[in-house]
């Protein structure tokens, strides 16, 4: 019987493993752990791996939410911190490869049944052509995907950490609080949990509201049926900025292959993403708006795309 093999998906809150048959894409023995549980990595895989039936794995990919190029793995959003080599001795693997987490998103894609995709807007998706990732969590995620003859191969990416850009007055002013805040101010600042609750934060300053929701899932809550207004709009501003940001990576890319929007936030305020100005912001790249129009983006709602993609990767050629 062959071994299986270790996928797992670490990001900044939430550690996910599950074992898979190599070559195969049928996950099963998944779990999700708390990263605060545990003191890193090893620490993780172990408490999982006591808590399943069969032989250990010898193989394993795991996808994180960091840079993975060089030997020392220090996570953005996560304490944990590990040499790749040491890592690889200590979990006694003969195969170990690790890729950031939203390159395991996009070699997610190809796996993911079409029921698990809402479609956003009036574009289309190329055959054979790029498809471009991005996803607001506990950070911004980026990556793209581009097919080859044999394998998918994966575009990694940081594009998180580029720099907001606003493009009306309202923004202006939101950069200016988010400057003082924080001095730079990356697109991720404004594109994740936290940002959606600084830029609710930062709407009750500026209207002369008091506070009174201190989490972004409360802002989430809040906003669902207008229970709050100033939410609502936040969450609406959100998922502007969102639509300016994705069509700014999609012209860089070239993302005639389609869009696809992962992440935590985005499957809990589907109905408010759908009546934004996300598609109208997406679109309008001046000249270029044309080509921006024609690109579909595709909301995914599949639970378990970056294990998918880390099964993937596991014997994927492109993938070093």
């Amino acid at each position: 019987m062959t071994r299986p093999a270790l996928v797992g998906d670490i990001g900044g809150t939430n550690a996910r493993f599950a074992l898979v048959t190599p070559g195969a894409f049928d996950l099963h023995d998944i779990q999700t752990l708390a990263c605060a549980d545990h003191a890193n990595l090893d620490d993780a895989v172990n408490a999982y791996l006591a808590s399943v039936d069969g032989e250990r794995p010898v193989e394993a990919c795991l996808a994180f939410a960091c840079p993975v190029h060089d030997d020392e793995i220090k996570m953005t959003n996560n304490p944990w911190r590990f040499s790749k080599t040491a890592m690889k001795a200590r979990l006694g693997l003969d195969n170990f490869k690790l890729i950031n987490d939203f390159t395991a998103m996009a070699l997610g894609l190809p796996h993911i049944p079409d029921e698990d995709l809402v479609n956003l807007g009036n574009g289309h998706s190329e055959a054979g052509r790029a498809r471009l990732v991005i996803g607001p969590g506990t950070g911004l995620g980026l990556a793209g995907l581009a097919p080859s003859q044999r394998f998918w191969i994966p575009l990694s990416a940081e594009g998180g950490h580029a720099s907001f850009a606003p493009v009306d007055d309202f923004e202006i002013r939101l950069l200016q609080w988010f400057r003082g805040r924080y001095g730079r101010v990356s697109i991720e600042r404004v594109l994740c949990g936290q940002g959606l609750l600084d830029i609710y934060t930062a709407m009750c300053e500026f209207e002369g509201h008091h506070c009174t929701l201190t989490t972004p899932a409360c802002v989430t809550e809040a906003a669902r049926g207008e229970q709050d207004p100033v939410a609502y709009q936040a969450v609406l501003r959100f998922c502007k900025i969102l639509g300016d940001a994705t069509g700014d990576a999609a012209l860089t890319l070239g993302a005639r292959g389609g869009v696809y929007l992962c992440g935590g936030i985005l499957p809990r305020i589907l109905d408010i993403l759908r009546i934004s100005d996300f598609r109208k912001a997406f679109a309008d790249k001046g000249r270029m708006s044309p080509y921006n129009a024609d690109i579909a983006t595709w909301v995914v709602t599949a639970k378990w795309t970056g294990l998918l993609g880390a099964a993937e990767a596991l014997h994927n050629e492109e993938v070093t």
